[in-house]
């Protein structure tokens, strides 16, 4: 079941009413209700993969309560190290068992070896085990650091696990967060109803009519590179960058305002990157529950920057080739990985990754500063060059892509592939970002007007702009399932 699916908008509204009408004075039936239907909304891709789920809940409910009660060090670090090993192990088979197979078999092929048997199989990744995984090993660890206690209540401790509106795409909750919440009775609030609502809206128009409306664009300068002079591969990859900032965040703000509708807050996860200065702040903008995720529990652990300047620098290597290896079995995904490390590499040996921590561009002014727009542009190029080998199928083709820029570096035209006007994206585009930079300071008010009529106006227009871009014949699943 997706968020922008028929049958989300009949399971939804229908966990609502049992929720607050028939369990309202009931905070652990809700609980229960919410773990059942959590099941029922992961189990309707397959079912089979709920055991990894609940296999996953039992092995950290049970690490975490060891952690706790053991008070020599070493066999803390020991019961860590089951939490860390199952959940690692769990990803490392589904996830990249055939890659390191077909990269030794190619490692072999180099030096003039052929292997004829080979051991790959035909494994299906289950949705969203990255993301639950690394929720279930943070409770381990936060325990493990003694900045939490463990919970003995099975059911809660499994709700947070499964809580279904960022099951599959975060964001990565800490225990502290969602699970103090899910152990506490939740009101129900009229204000932070109508709040998730506006979320879900926005996040579906940034779902439907940004990134489903270029997905057919994308696809078909990605696919058919090789024909395609340099302004058509520039528009392409900027556009993916629309498509996959619309398709995660709006998966984001969805899953935030479901959450909101339940009494529930879960953590701001895009903070409009596309309007960061640096490298640096992109990262504190873009997939923030990822980012904090791997500050916590690998940066911060390996010294972090209170070590020399050269083991700082191996620290950010180390997080991003991680992060780049934590998005896909894939070579292109560690040379993103490995790109973005070296964009980042200056930002922090000049001492500016952090300046503009608690900021926005254009603090004080309605429009941003002409150094401002500069380094906007520049940030925005570097993310964007990026992915290229984000998107691209292999090493080989994402090369290739850079090559034909380089070697085909002249303009013409590009025709939508379904033959729509370009000027209509463009423009919706061009809005889309002016009205982005409107609402730059607060992530979660994206309909914050004083005026009743304006925000029945706002709706209207996004509602009418959801129905023009709608496009039937698009794969609607998110982008970030496949991680």
């Amino acid at each position: 079941m997706v968020f922008n699916s028929l049958d989300y908008f009949i399971f939804l509204p229908t966990v609502f009413f049992v929720y607050w009408v028939i369990l309202k004075k009931h905070w652990k039936a809700q609980n229960i209700f919410i773990l059942i239907c959590s099941y029922i909304f992961y189990g309707l891709w397959d079912w089979r993969f709920l055991s990894l789920i609940l296999l996953s809940t039992l092995v950290d409910y049970f690490v975490g309560i060891q952690i706790h009660s053991t008070q020599e060090k070493s066999k803390r670090k020991g019961w860590l190290w089951v939490s860390v090993l199952f959940n690692v192990g769990l990803l490392g088979f589904f996830k990249y068992f055939n890659f390191f197979v077909d990269s030794w078999i190619d490692f072999a092929s180099f030096f003039g070896y052929t292997i004829k048997s080979t051991w790959t199989l035909k494994v299906i990744l289950p949705v969203g085990i990255s993301f639950y995984t690394f929720q279930t090993m943070s409770y381990s660890f936060d325990i493990y650091y003694k900045r939490l206690k463990p919970t003995k209540d099975f059911l809660s401790f499994a709700t947070f696990v499964s809580f279904f509106p960022q099951l599959v795409a975060g964001p990565i909750e800490r225990a502290s967060n969602l699970l103090s919440q899910i152990l506490n009775k939740r009101n129900f609030d009229y204000a932070q109803v109508v709040s998730g609502l506006k979320l879900i809206l926005w996040g579906l128009f940034k779902k439907v009519a940004i990134a489903d409306a270029v997905a057919p664009i994308v696809d078909d300068i990605f696919a058919n590179y090789t024909t395609y002079p340099a302004s058509t591969l520039i528009l392409g990859v900027t556009l993916f960058s629309f498509q996959v900032y619309g398709d995660f965040s709006g998966y984001s703000d969805i899953a935030i305002g479901t959450a909101k509708l339940f009494g529930v807050e879960l953590m701001s996860n895009f903070k409009f990157p596309n309007f960061s200065r640096n490298v640096a702040e992109y990262w504190q903008r873009w997939h923030v529950s990822l980012s904090t995720w791997f500050r916590h529990y690998v940066y911060i652990p390996l010294g972090g920057s209170r070590v020399s300047k050269l083991k700082s620098i191996r620290n950010i290597c180390i997080v991003f080739l991680v992060s780049g290896f934590w998005h896909g079995a894939n070579w292109t995904f560690i040379f993103w990985g490995a790109f973005h490390a070296l964009a980042f590499i200056p930002v922090f040996l000049m001492g500016r990754n952090t300046i503009y921590k608690n900021s926005v561009v254009g603090e004080n002014s309605i429009f941003p500063s002409f150094v401002e727009i500069g380094q906007l542009i520049l940030t925005f190029g570097i993310v964007t060059f990026s992915r290229i080998f984000f998107r691209s199928e292999s090493i080989t083709a994402a090369f290739g892509f850079i090559n034909q820029i380089v070697s085909n570096f002249s303009y013409e035209i590009y025709y939508h592939p379904m033959g729509y006007r370009m000027i209509d994206y463009y423009i919706l585009l061009a809005l889309f970002v002016l009205y982005e930079y409107k609402i730059r300071k607060d992530e979660r008010a994206p309909f914050k007007f004083k005026s009743g009529v304006v925000r029945f106006v706002a709706y209207t227009v996004v509602i009418l702009l959801m129905m023009l871009f709608y496009d039937d014949g698009v794969d609607r699943s998110f982008i970030y399932f496949q991680f």
